[in-house]
């Protein structure tokens, strides 16, 4: 068994979407609309064929109050690993992306940093060993 999506929810997936692929890096993988619905999802270039980023709109009144609720708490919706956060950190914030956390090494070999994806979500990205 493998994980083939993930969803995160966000308030305007047309705006996502120019997020996670102009500014993050992210490949379009699929986009369907089915009447007022539409399927999107965003992989990363360096697995074109892994895990896809669902950008589920947040209609459902539960999807909406629960990603509020863990941005107000500071609960990022979801972590992306990366090789290098320093590095990371600079590109994206020459790019315009707003962290609410710098680099921080939180244990021996774990570094972490979190950004405002500006679609209603906290992202941690991090390097482990």
């Amino acid at each position: 068994m493998k994980i083939i999506f993930t969803s995160i929810f966000v308030n305007d997936q047309k705006k996502a979407l120019k997020f996670y692929t102009e500014t993050l890096g992210f490949l379009k993988k699929s986009d369907v609309t089915n009447g007022l619905y539409r399927w999107l999802t965003a992989v990363s270039p360096e697995d074109r064929n892994g895990t896809e980023l669902v950008l589920e709109p947040n209609a459902n009144p539960a999807a909406k109050t629960y990603q509020e609720a863990i941005f107000k708490q500071g609960i990022p919706a979801t972590s992306f690993g990366i090789s290098d956060v320093r590095a990371a950190y600079e590109r994206l914030s020459k790019r315009g992306v707003k962290f609410t956390k710098e680099p921080t090494e939180v244990m021996q070999g774990v570094t972490i940093a979190v950004f405002d994806d500006n679609c209603g979500n906290l992202i941690q990205i991090q390097k482990t060993p």
